[in-house]
Formats: structure tokens, sequence, C-alpha cells
């Protein structure tokens, strides 16, 4: 666990940052970028629990908001330094809960009629708002993985979260007796 005993260091005055393998790269780089998202999408998760979330549904999204630190120290760490630095990684275990809560949260809920439209409660408008970032997050890895190897997990889990939030968001509405707005394709 690490011991942080300073917020500011200075060390980033010059627009640069340091990976978990202790390698100087500009904050701008593609891999910040991308698990500065992944940091991104766990705060949108925490507002959607500090607007009321379904008791059992916040409790699966505060299991999924460690899963994401786990996710940014998988990125933080290049697999080149991993065998020498074990991190907290995305594993295919990760994945198969997400499916399992997502087949959970359909049946509730019931097949799509029509497309709906983010909204509903202010936890799942929050939700849906965590949608997007989610799919942000994975096109910035899908770039990433072009250019650096990354755990393959990573790209599975995020494709996977992001269908999870959206029929939790369904979910929290089905809940709390609230329609979700669906899209009317003639406005």
């Amino acid at each position: 666990m690490p011991k942080i005993t300073k917020i500011y260091t200075k060390t980033g005055d010059d627009g640069t940052t340091r990976l978990g393998g202790g390698q100087q790269i500009g904050k701008d780089d593609l891999r910040i970028e991308t698990y500065g998202t992944v940091d991104e999408l766990n705060s949108c998760l925490g507002l959607a629990i500090a607007a009321g979330l379904e008791s059992g549904l916040a409790s699966s999204i505060t299991r999924i908001q460690n899963e994401l630190f786990n996710l940014g120290s998988d990125l933080c760490i290049l697999e080149a330094d991993k065998a020498g630095m074990p991190v907290p990684v995305i594993e295919p275990r990760h994945v198969e809960t997400l499916e399992q809560e997502i087949d959970r949260c359909s049946a509730e809920t019931g097949p799509l009629t029509n497309f709906i439209l983010p909204g509903g409660t202010p936890a799942a408008a929050h939700l849906h708002v965590a949608r997007t970032v989610c799919r942000r997050t994975e096109r910035l890895l899908v770039a990433l993985q072009k250019t650096e190897k990354v755990n393959p997990n990573t790209l599975h889990y995020l494709n996977r979260l992001s269908d999870l939030l959206f029929a939790m968001a369904r979910s929290e509405n089905f809940r709390k007796g609230v329609t979700d707005p669906l899209w009317n394709s003639r406005a």
C-alpha cells in the first residue's frame, strides 16, 4: 500500500510525470491520457453513488471503482516492467463478473423495445455520463495499444463496463419506478 506523505511534489511542473516503473514522460502522452480518463470515469461513478444510487447497485459500483484503480495501475506500469514489479491488474475474472451483472440487470429490466435517452433519476443520469466517459477511455486504449503493448484484459473490461453502466442506469430507473426517457425518432 503506498504511503502518501505530501499531496504536491512540484516534480510535474515541467509538464512531465513518471510512470510506475520510473520512466519520465510528458503529461500529454497517450498512456497518461488513457489512465487519466480512467480516473475521470471513477469520479463519475462516485457522483452516481452520491446522487443516491440504489444500495445494491452502489455496492457493485464501489467494487468497480476499486477495479478501476487496478486498471490504472495496470496502465501505469509498462508490460515489460510487470515481471519485476507486480501490481494489481485486470484479469478475466473481472470481465466475467461484469458480464454476470449485465445479465442480472437485463433480466430485471427486460429487453429494450426502443432506444432510450440518458436520464431518469439523477443517479441513472450520472451512470449514463460514466458510460460515455468509459467509451472514451476505451477509444483511447485502442489507440494506445496500436503503439504500445497493454494487457488485453483492460480493453475487454472497459468494453463490458460501458455495457454494464447502461444496464445499471436502466436498472436504477426501474428500481426507483422511473420510466427511461425514450428516443422519439420523429422529433
